[in-house]
């Protein structure tokens, strides 16, 4: 969702008219100024990192650079504008105005005595007393990106950033973003000799053609605003993308050298190096019970003790090769249909087993290991050998999702001890609340867990299992772990909730020590927030918002978290001027009368409060976290639908993450609640509130877990949503991809299942639905949204299908389906007589 987010602030998507005749084009979103702060550190004449430099994009195309000293707070101009500018005019006979300073990667020397940069294509150094101007003697100093020669699509979307694209080639060049699909979209040409600065977003892929369409060069932005500079030179190839980096593949050679493992079919063998004799350690493997990788058969998976006495294989056990198939009715390249298929489980089937087997060398035979504490395993991971090689630990991960374990294997007898046992009578959150750290010389883990009812941090003796202590305590949840100083035995962190009387969604960043004592707090504002620390960690720049509150940066000392000096407040004036209107945070109470629920109103730029609007809620309650914005934005998908006359909404109900475990088990067996006893109760008591609200009037819309909630709104709530739009839903729980499904509805598949079924459900159809499919999707088997179909044409219930020829996942992400999903709306409710 947040790459399809990114991909509308590119291209305007978000501002397509529904149609000519019911509304008019939606304005660009208004420009907000001094909203973030790139810092770049360097050191001062003492070598001390204290010292760092921003730039500003102003109104007007006008630019400011900004020098800071943390240590005393001073800020101010990183130098004379007018007195650079006079004296760059000179020497590149090219006018240059003090407030459009066209300068690109800045150096300060050490003692801020001069000042190195690019401009007008090449490098150049300024002597800040004399404002003395030379030519850059040393161009290696000039910092370029690494250019790729392939073309790639925009896989992942990070902060925003921009590139800065630099043309010293002899011929015009084209500016192309290659986006999700890898499709070019093209961003306009760029003359010989010019540069041109492109806002983007880290991750984000460009690629430049020459005028004959051949690609010259293909660049990911970075996180920090960089230079992408065509002359022709050669550029290597970018390090390897794509989704999670492989398991490291251990070494067959013990670490002492004199053997190595091998297999012969899937059996394994043990070879003395220097005679080249081998030993077989095991006779009964075979094809489905076998010693070889899934999909590397050359070596087995080995883990060598230190001593090289002992080793770990892993025998593994193949699980079920189902595949989903589909048709591509109309592909670019011929004229009949194309079959596509992909291995893809589902919730029930039979997944791969791992299993380690300890092995003595100077016997040559097994040491049998007692199976007991690692049954039904889904995953088995992280073998590591303690430094003494009297044990290994892994990762247990039980099917089911209630009971993870960090187990300990005796490596003389095999015997199997629980260092960390997690056990859950809902479900344990290993795919977003997992974190372990061994810290091996101490001799401890620090190992993540909701046991007390909130997601917190404890501190383990890693050979007795003991809990030494409770690290973080408290009703508020850790989010996420930065940073673990073993040294200063100290945790820096990520909470939510641990602010009273703010969102307990906002983020804050923290330090605490490892016995649980001196925990700090390092951002204070009332917002969420996201910081960037200096080169030593002395400093740090907390950048802070909410999604009615533009950004503010402050300089704060991590010692105490003390604010040095605030640096930036976001100018957003233009909003104001252009008449735009900032959502509003609401909160009620959720089904329980006391549980506060949290949500955000968008309303319609001419928004009459005097009048009805109706209402469409933005809806997607998968467990896996929460999804309400917290930060500040000018472009929302929700605010475009909005500004067509209704009053969006979009809330976090029970069952979705980061709250305590209770709000987050709502959902075990039971994704069919998708919390609307919450979202119905919130929008009534916004209503209350705000009379503009027609409740007579109300919608619904999603995409993938959130559109299988959408239909859900209308089979069991359909006396409150009159409409909705199912886009990519996953409306049937076993027909989805196994690893989601189980972690929230558990193993084996039972009543639970087809209770959240909307196929099994789709006879109780009230109101008006859209359904939209891509008939490429691989994230959830389009026949979901087919057997839907099926169920409701049974059932002589009337609704309107889209089924999107070569789209993918989330046909609503597309132009087509984004102006089908509007022209709905605006004819089922916006029209409603």
């Amino acid at each position: 969702m947040n790459r399809f987010l990114a991909f509308i602030c590119l291209t305007g998507l978000g501002c397509l008219p529904v149609s000519a005749a019911e509304t008019k084009p939606a304005a660009s979103p208004p420009k907000i100024f001094r909203d973030h702060v790139e810092p770049h550190w360097f050191a001062n004449a003492h070598g001390e990192t204290n010292n760092f430099w921003y730039r500003l994009e102003l109104p007007q195309g006008r630019r400011e650079f900004i020098r800071v000293d943390a240590a005393s707070g001073q800020r101010r101009p990183a130098f004379d504008h007018a007195r650079l500018a006079k004296v760059l005019s000179a020497k590149t006979e090219r006018p240059a105005e003090a407030e459009q300073l066209p300068l690109e990667s800045l150096e300060f020397a050490a003692a801020a005595k001069t000042l190195t940069f690019a401009a007008s294509g090449q490098r150049w150094q300024l002597d800040l007393e004399t404002y003395a101007l030379t030519p850059a003697t040393n161009a290696a100093t000039e910092k370029r990106m690494t250019a790729a020669r392939t073309p790639r699509p925009s896989l992942n979307t990070g902060a925003e950033t921009e590139i800065n694209f630099v043309n010293r080639r002899a011929e015009t060049v084209e500016i192309f973003w290659s986006d999700p699909d890898g499709k070019r979209i093209s961003y306009g040409q760029l003359p010989p000799g010019e540069s041109r600065r492109q806002h983007t977003f880290a991750g984000h892929v460009w690629v430049v053609c020459a005028s004959n369409g051949n690609v010259l060069a293909v660049f990911e932005a970075e996180e920090n605003s960089s230079t992408a500079i065509m002359d022709g030179s050669g550029n290597p190839e970018p390090r390897r993308r794509g989704g999670a980096a492989r398991r490291r593949v251990q070494d067959t050679k013990s670490p002492d050298g004199v053997w190595e493992a091998a297999l012969h079919g899937d059996n394994l063998f043990l070879r003395e190096i220097k005679t080249g004799h081998e030993y077989a350690l095991t006779s009964d493997a075979n094809p489905t019970n076998t010693y070889t990788r899934e999909s590397e058969t050359s070596a087995p998976e080995i883990y060598w003790s230190p001593d090289s006495r002992h080793l770990v294989a892993m025998r593994r056990q193949p699980g079920a090769q189902r595949r989903v198939y589909l048709v591509e009715s109309s592909p670019d390249d011929q004229l009949q249909p194309k079959l596509q298929s992909y291995a893809y489980l589902k919730p029930g089937d039979a997944v791969p087993i791992l299993k380690p087997h300890l092995f003595g060398v100077a016997a040559k035979t097994e040491i049998p290991v007692d199976d007991a504490l690692l049954a039904n395993p889904w995953a088995v991971s992280d073998v590591r050998w303690d430094a003494d090689s009297a044990r290994f630990t892994f990762l247990f991960n039980q099917r089911g999702h209630q009971a993870l374990r960090i187990l300990a294997v005796d490596s003389s007898s095999g015997k199997v001890q629980r260092v960390v046992n997690e056990e859950s009578k809902t479900f344990i959150d290993y795919s977003g609340k997992f974190f372990a750290e061994y810290l091996d010389d101490a001799g401890e883990i620090i190992w993540m867990s909701e046991r007390d009812g909130w997601n917190h941090l404890y501190l383990y003796d890693a050979k007795t299992g003991a809990v030494k202590n409770q690290i973080t305590k408290g009703e508020w949840v850790v989010r996420h772990v930065d940073r673990v100083d073993r040294e200063q035995r100290q945790i820096w962190f990520q909470a939510g909730g641990i602010l009273p009387g703010q969102d307990p969604y906002h983020i804050h960043f923290c330090r605490i020590n490892f016995d649980g004592t001196g925990l700090t707090i390092l951002t204070a504002g009332n917002g969420t927030h996201a910081v960037q620390f200096s080169p030593d960690r002395r400093f740090l720049i907390d950048t802070w918002s909410r999604v009615d509150a533009p950004p503010v940066s402050e300089l704060r000392r991590t010692d105490a978290g003390k604010l040095v000096c605030q640096l930036e407040a976001a100018d957003a004036g233009e909003v104001s001027e252009r008449g735009w209107r900032f959502p509003e945070p609401f909160v009620a109470k959720g089904r329980d009368g006391v549980t506060d629920i949290y949500g955000v109103i968008w309303r319609p730029r001419n928004f009459d409060a005097a009048k009805k609007h109706p209402v469409i809620e933005d809806i997607y309650a998968g467990p896996q976290d929460s999804f309400a914005p917290k930060s500040f934005h000018t472009t929302s998908q929700q605010q475009t639908l909005a500004d067509l006359g209704f009053i969006v909404v979009q809330l976090d109900g029970m069952g979705t993450a980061n709250r305590s475990k209770k709000f987050h088990d709502v959902c075990w067996k039971n994704l069919t609640d998708a919390g609307f006893p919450d979202r119905i109760l919130w929008i009534k008591a916004a209503a209350v509130k705000y009379p503009a609200l027609d409740l007579t009037r109300v919608g619904i819309y999603g995409t993938s877990a959130g559109g299988q909630s959408a239909l859900r709104g209308l089979l069991d709530h359909g006396d409150f949503y009159q409409a909705g739009v199912a886009d990519s839903g996953c409306h049937d729980n076993r027909m989805d991809k196994i690893w989601w499904n189980e972690q929230w509805l558990g193993w084996p598949v039972d009543e639970s299942y087809a209770k959240s079924s909307n196929v099994v459900d789709a006879h109780k159809l009230r109101g008006k639905l859209l359904l939209m499919v891509g008939e490429l999707d691989k994230n959830v088997d389009p026949a979901s949204t087919m057997q839907v179909v099926n169920a409701l044409v049974k059932a002589d219930k009337d609704f309107e299908l889209l089924d999107m020829p070569g789209a993918g996942h989330g046909v609503a992400r597309t132009p087509y389906g984004a102006r089908r999903l509007q022209e709905f709306f605006v004819r089922t409710l916006l029209e409603k007589k």
